[in-house]
């Protein structure tokens, strides 16, 4: 291969790149101007019940799979540290974070139960529990949603499609409105990032 072969290659990949880099801009543009008032309703009644659990001495938990797991750890980490404003920590913790905790419950009771096990332990009437699941079938959140009610929580998600078998589970959710895994999990975080912002508005109007 010349020079000229190396560089007709570069040139071709950088035109495959620029092509992917428009469509999934478009995409991500389309799929957030089609949210509206029932996403805003979600976001804010998950603030308003957060907001409510801190102030009883409560705590969020938040949970989810693969890119939800960091979605849940990333949103947390922003709560516990600071999003945009410095104030003290927020009460919240990410179910997905403890990777002895995960092995051990997933090995002796199964993976269905790496979630609900930990509510079990450690939640609490005060508390809230955010579940995201792009599917909105993943069976370990509706286990942590069933161990929640047991002890009187609040239970919100973030979900996609049609919002799956959680959907019906919850006191409040927010549906991205994508089929796309990718675009429910774009959705997901900036509404996550969204949350943090209201969070911090809100409580920093009542201190």
């Amino acid at each position: 291969m010349t020079a000229s072969d190396d560089n007709r290659l570069d040139s071709a990949k950088m035109t495959e790149a620029a092509s992917l880099f428009r469509g999934a801009v478009d995409d991500l543009v389309a799929t957030l101007g089609r949210l509206g008032d029932d996403h805003l309703a979600a976001v804010t009644a998950l603030a308003a019940d957060v907001q409510q659990s801190w102030n009883r001495g409560g705590k969020l938990m938040v949970c989810g799979n693969g890119g939800s797991a960091a979605d849940s750890q990333h949103i947390v980490a922003e709560l516990v540290g600071r999003f945009l404003a410095e104030r003290p920590g927020y009460a919240a913790l990410a179910l997905t974070a403890n990777t002895s905790t995960l092995t051990a419950v997933g090995n002796d009771y199964g993976y269905d139960h790496i979630f609900s096990r930990q509510v079990q332990a450690m939640g609490g009437a005060d508390d809230v529990l955010l579940v995201i699941s792009t599917s909105g079938n993943s069976a370990n959140c509706i286990t942590a949603v069933e161990a929640a009610r047991a002890h009187g929580m609040k239970v919100h998600g973030f979900l996609g499609r049609d919002g799956g078998q959680l959907l019906p589970l919850l006191d409040g959710a927010l549906v991205a409105p994508s089929d796309s895994t990718p675009k429910i999990q774009e959705v997901h975080i900036t509404m996550g990032h969204l949350l943090c912002m209201i969070l911090e508005r809100w409580v920093a109007a009542t201190t």
